[in-house]
């Protein structure tokens, strides 16, 4: 009895030791004190003794422990370890690593967290988005646009060009805005208040684009050549990357150019002949300077004696001759200039390389270094105003829409969809002012501007579907007042683009954050390449050992924070949100101890089991979610009436984190170890559960109710009540409805009778007969039905208006729609 207490003893030693991710030195020497009072009590003996000697000077003298383990070890781990293509590799090697790595370190920093200052707006971006947002929020008819122009309205185009929109990134010294990420979000949140088409036109030119490769990479002649007319609105950029045999797998893209010798304004130079056919580029059909990923070969060696240089980027002229541009695909109406561009055996010279020659070859690395900043941009600022919208209008129109004599918005049923409107819509934005700050601090985060852009927009998505379903038939059918179908049908859109969504959680943000957020893999894997074979097995035997020490401290950590549900851990404050941050610690010890299991077990064989991949992903991504939203929380004050918020949001992460665990261990392919990791990591079952039905009402109705909450789930969008913004026209029958309620009542009170909530402007003449209100009363109520008609009515069409267009799919002329009355507008129109 006294031998097992003394090895139970001992095991709880060590496993206290490695909780707290103690030294190999302390480790040894806590062993050998242990041992020596085992010794003392009579229960160690000598062989005990010999075996830890012969342990302790293997692990703790580096030439025993080199040669006798890690050698061996390292021969193994090379040739297990999976091969990696050049463009894979160029990738893990992009950005940087940020909060991801603390959640995958086992132990989050939570002081790291909350230290970050939140984004602030200077007084120039304040005044842009007060000043020539706003305006051109103003301006924007989307209905014109999406339908009748399946364009912006040329002033537009200019006031947006004039007022330097297409700038943003662009430093001053050049003639841009230089704005901050959290700047560029806000504008591109505003514009997509009013006009999808108008926020993917400006978005885009600020985000993965030539202006953006310039001013990284460019030379001083390319700068000083391009980014001033870029600026000035003089140029119109566009960057063509995917090719119909390469879309999400870029690195495969067919086009190329060759390098030789050719003749170049009337002199023989130096340069390469292009070849290229792409699809899904946008801002092509308008572009002047196209930027243009290839693969680039010089057979005769000009450049050097490399003969496949690999991908590179180049600035071409659209208007050169042989450059075909102009022809537009029909993006699920949503016809932002988006389409093909082709080009074959077109000479350009060496010097129109983004960069000149010496970067030849290098456009894979300069291209996912950009992304890992853009997509952390715009998509994501996309979803958060698609969210934010919807949220407000959804509450809006729940609360004007009466079904059974009262606001659907009050039944449960409806309450249920709304609480992942308004919930979703909190969330995303908290996402997108953590990453935005990090940005703003000179971060390039490759792997969370993965988890932005698949979770942004995936969430978004799902968000278009709830609110569709609120709405019902006024989703459905198209026309000025509709207030969810454009969102519904673009949703698909942003899942798409800048890597297929299912590619992003499959292979992306596991592939790339195992390796560059995990403290040891990285440094194995670069050891292991390294051509000096002492210093690749110091390195090795380093990294090595730092991880085994990290395999035993987040076992651990997980087990002991299962068994304690992470109570005990630390959390930075002691309030409604403390249990949030102890279950965030269960599970981001979990997270790398997983992964290593995984790495053990599966090898290579890691990189091809993706579902395996996305679920372990998908825990990291939980986890920053939950991270955001709770420094939104500390960023706002701590608003206490917030909290369901984020109670919510933060609920409804940590459940899909741990269902994502469970389901990793469920599916887990050696099942030898999946079972007993299963008892250990959950002795007691499952912990987490879906958001309840009475929180779920609790969201519903802040977003149906006006105040600081739903204000500021609303945040920056743009509200007013001008002639072509629905949202704004929603929100202000949403408030005077608010305010006739009370007078319904005393017109029922007063009557005795129960007047139905319609034809308001009835009512108000019975109230005024029965001189229960008065006639500014009575004007409130005449205001609000014609609000309230406005909302629930649905657009009605002339048939001929809803012909399409006045030419054919190749330009042929064809019948002409006659003029037609939209039955709201009450005016007479003519198709586009």
């Amino acid at each position: 009895m006294e031998t097992a207490l003394f090895v139970i003893a001992f095991i709880a030693v060590l496993a206290t030791l490695a909780y707290h991710q103690a030294s190999l030195k302390l480790f040894t020497a806590a062993a050998a004190a242990t041992l020596f009072v085992g010794s003392m009590l009579d229960i160690v003996g000598e062989a005990a003794w010999l075996a830890f000697i012969v342990v302790a000077v293997l692990l703790n003298v580096s030439s025993f422990r080199q040669n006798w383990l890690s050698k061996p070890v390292l021969k193994a781990f090379k040739s297990v370890m999976p091969e990696m293509s050049r463009t894979e590799q160029e990738a893990i090697d992009a950005g940087t690593v940020w909060w991801d790595a603390d959640l995958f370190s086992g132990s989050p920093d939570w002081n790291k967290l909350h230290d970050v200052p939140a984004p602030r707006l200077s007084a120039e971006e304040q005044a842009f988005l007060d000043g020539p947002v706003n305006e051109v929020c103003s301006m924007v008819n989307e209905w014109e646009v999406t339908h009748e122009r399946a364009d912006l309205p040329p002033e537009v185009w200019q006031y947006l060009k004039d007022n330097k929109f297409f700038a943003m990134i662009i430093q001053k010294k050049y003639g841009g805005l230089e704005f901050s990420a959290y700047a560029q979000s806000l504008v591109l949140q505003r514009l997509g208040t009013v006009s999808g088409v108008m926020a993917a036109t400006v978005g885009v030119p600020n985000s993965l684009g030539p202006g953006e490769l310039l001013q990284h990479y460019g030379t001083e002649d390319q700068k000083n050549q391009y980014l001033p007319r870029l600026a000035a609105g003089k140029e119109i950029p566009c960057f063509a990357l995917t090719s119909p045999e390469a879309g999400s797998d870029a690195g495969s893209i067919p086009d190329e150019g060759i390098v030789c010798k050719g003749m170049w304004e009337g002199k023989e130079v130096l340069g390469m002949s292009l070849t290229w056919n792409k699809r899904y580029i946008t801002l092509a059909p308008v572009a002047t300077v196209l930027g243009l990923a290839f693969k680039l070969k010089d057979p005769e060696g000009l450049l050097g004696d490399e003969k496949e240089l690999g991908i590179t980027c180049a600035l071409i002229p659209t208007d050169l001759e042989g450059v075909e541009t102009g022809r537009r695909h029909f993006p699920l109406n949503m016809p932002f200039m988006n389409g093909p561009t082709k080009g074959k055996d077109i000479f350009v010279p060496i010097d129109f390389i983004i960069g000149g020659p010496k970067m030849a070859g290098q456009g894979w690395r300069m291209l996912v270094e950009c992304l890992s900043v853009g997509r952390a941009i715009t998509l994501p600022a996309a979803a958060a105003s698609g969210a934010k919208t919807g949220a407000l209008a959804t509450g809006a129109y729940a609360r004007i829409r009466r079904q059974f004599k009262l606001p659907i918005g009050k039944m449960e049923g409806i309450e249920e969809p709304m609480a992942r409107i308004g919930g979703n819509a909190y969330v995303l934005d908290a996402m997108n002012r953590l990453t935005l700050a990090a940005i703003d601090m000179g971060e390039k985060p490759s792997v969370i501007s993965a988890i932005m852009k698949y979770h942004s927009t995936d969430r978004a998505q799902k968000l278009a579907v709830d609110a569709m379903d609120v709405v019902g038939g006024k989703g459905i059918c198209l026309g000025p007042s509709n207030p969810a179908g454009r969102a519904y049908q673009a949703a698909p859109i942003a899942v798409t683009v800048e890597g297929a969504n299912i590619l992003t959680r499959c292979l992306v943000i596991f592939g790339q954050g195992a390796i560059r957020c995990h403290p040891y893999v990285l440094a194995e894997m670069n050891a292991a390449k390294e051509a000096d074979n002492s210093k690749s097995l110091r390195d090795f035997d380093s990294a090595f050992f730092g991880h085994i020490g990290f395999v035993f401290s987040n076992m651990s950590r997980a087990i002991w924070l299962s068994l304690t549900d992470g109570r005990l851990s630390a959390a930075p404050r002691k309030d409604e949100t403390k249990r949030y941050y102890q279950q965030m610690n269960r599970y981001s010890a979990m997270l790398p101890f997983l992964t290593d299991v995984a790495m053990a077990t599966m090898g290579g064989n890691l990189k091809r089991k993706e579902r395996t991949s996305a679920r372990l992903g998908d825990v990291l991504s939980q986890l920053y979610i939950t991270s955001a939203i709770l420094k939104r929380y500390a960023d706002e004050g701590y608003q206490k009436d917030d909290l369901p918020l984020v109670h919510w949001g933060c609920q409804d992460a940590l459940y899909k984190a741990e269902r994502a665990i469970i389901d990793f261990l469920d599916n887990f392919s050696f099942r030898a170890v999946a079972v007993p990791l299963k008892v250990l990591l959950f002795p007691f079952g499952t912990s987490r559960k879906p958001t309840s039905d009475k929180l779920d009402g609790e969201i519903a109705r802040i977003i149906q109710t006006p105040g600081a909450t739903r204000d500021r789930i609303g945040f920056n969008q743009f509200r007013e009540p001008t002639e072509f913004n629905n949202f704004g026209l929603l929100e202000k029958a949403f408030l005077e409805i608010l305010k006739a309620e009370p007078i319904h009542a005393k017109i029922v009170k007063a009557t005795g009778e129960k007047h139905p909530f319609m034809f308001l402007d009835k009512l108000a003449d019975i109230g005024l007969e029965a001189n229960a209100i008065t006639e500014s009363e009575a004007e409130i109520l005449r205001t609000a039905e014609v609000g309230r008609l406005k909302v629930i009515n649905v657009d009605d069409f002339n048939s001929d208006y809803l012909k399409a267009g006045l030419t054919g799919k190749d330009g042929e002329e064809k019948e002409k729609p006659v003029k037609a009355t939209r039955s709201r507008a009450k005016k007479t129109t003519t198709a586009a």
